[in-house]
């Protein structure tokens, strides 16, 4: 039996991350692209939305969409710089929280002796892992994967797959925080917080102020947005503070503008604190 008859169909929240892997795709293909993700398309067409996916049914879900899109592709920018930076400080230890189908150990350029831990559920992991064989792709560094639900013992399978906490550790929760109510959220910084040296660095994607109300109120049953239930701190950078990270707050518009994507609208609504973050552990 091939791979590909094998295959788990995605489904649930982790359906959303083939999602994802069409928007970078489609961010690939560009000439400016901001980042190159030669994975993405494979990871889409084994999900069922390479060359296309259903469109919308109207002109404000359609609108949704290309929002959604666009936070995608500008986050992982960001967190693409985050990365660089954590590894010329010299942190080899990077922990991918709810991986999904990122690329990045495949797709990135990593110093000698990184470790990359990918931390999700067994079914999303194996896709993936059928992906990645017919892709016949090789990992730049070493990479280790974690089947476990982030709402169990994630902490002891990860120590049990080699992470050294003693180490500083870069830790990326992309797309994540959103899925997960608030006190699962408190739960897993917790976690985070407790398993980092000094040095160690975070970067979050959060949902922010109002999302839910502005995108999940009519969301289509099944869809992303009808998956969410949390929205950031009002002040996620004191919020963070609280567990021990000296955190910098960035918002779409403002890290689209840098990366030579400007919105071409101006702000319905009173800026707020950003959803974009990064963190250094005192």
């Amino acid at each position: 039996m091939t791979d590909e008859q094998e295959r788990v169909r995605p489904s649930g929240v982790w359906a959303t991350a083939v999602g994802v892997a069409r928007v970078r795709a489609l961010e690939t293909g560009r000439e400016d692209a901001l980042f190159r993700d030669p994975l993405a398309q494979a990871f889409a067409a084994a999900g069922g939305l390479w060359p296309s996916s259903p469109s919308p049914d109207d002109e404000a879900a359609r609108r949704r969409r290309l929002a959604v899109s666009f936070s995608i592709v500008i986050r992982t920018k960001f967190l693409d710089d985050l990365l660089r930076q954590a590894s010329a400080s010299g942190v080899r230890q990077v922990v991918l929280l709810g991986a999904g189908m990122d690329s990045r150990a495949y797709r990135m350029d990593w110093p000698e002796g990184t470790r990359l831990f990918e931390v999700d559920t067994a079914a999303p992991l194996d896709f993936k892992a059928s992906v990645l064989r017919q892709e016949r792709a090789v990992a730049r560094c070493e990479r280790i994967t974690v089947a476990v639900d982030l709402r169990e013992d994630w902490p002891g399978a990860l120590a049990a797959a080699g992470h050294d906490p003693a180490a500083p550790t870069v830790w990326i929760a992309e797309g994540l925080l959103i899925y997960l109510p608030e006190d699962a959220v408190e739960l897993l910084l917790a976690r985070v917080s407790a398993l980092s040296a000094t040095g160690s660095r975070m970067g979050l994607t959060l949902g922010s102020r109002g999302v839910l109300e502005r995108f999940g109120a009519d969301a289509a049953p099944g869809s992303a947005a009808s998956l969410w239930v949390s929205e950031m701190p009002d002040d996620p950078v004191s919020w963070l503070g609280g567990h021990g990270w000296d955190a910098d707050s960035h918002t779409l518009r403002e890290r689209a503008a840098v990366y030579g994507r400007p919105v071409g609208t101006p702000p319905q609504r009173e800026e707020q604190p950003g959803g974009l973050i990064s963190a250094i552990r005192r």
